[in-house]
């Protein structure tokens, strides 16, 4: 998860850095990450979005399948959001 987390920082520097290679993450994401040896699992999709100043994109992640509703309600919040399901 580290690698991950550090390949993923490091995209986000190279978007700062060259706008031509934020360009092309936008257009194509699949095709980009390839090529920056970063695998896409067959069958998933990948969207790219810019957060601007006028434009915040809040990503819910999707819910983990093996964490029951005892493990949730050890995270804060967890406990109130299940309650309203």
């Amino acid at each position: 998860m580290k690698d991950q987390a550090k390949q993923y920082q490091q995209l986000i520097a190279k978007c700062w850095a060259d706008d031509a290679f934020k360009q092309r993450l936008l257009a194509d994401p699949a095709g980009t990450l390839a090529a920056e040896g970063i695998e896409v699992p067959t069958g998933v999709s990948v969207k790219v979005a810019e957060n601007t100043e006028q434009v915040f994109h809040l990503v819910i992640p999707a819910r983990p399948s093996e964490l029951s509703d005892d493990d949730l309600r050890g995270v804060d919040g967890a406990y109130a959001v299940r309650m309203y399901l």
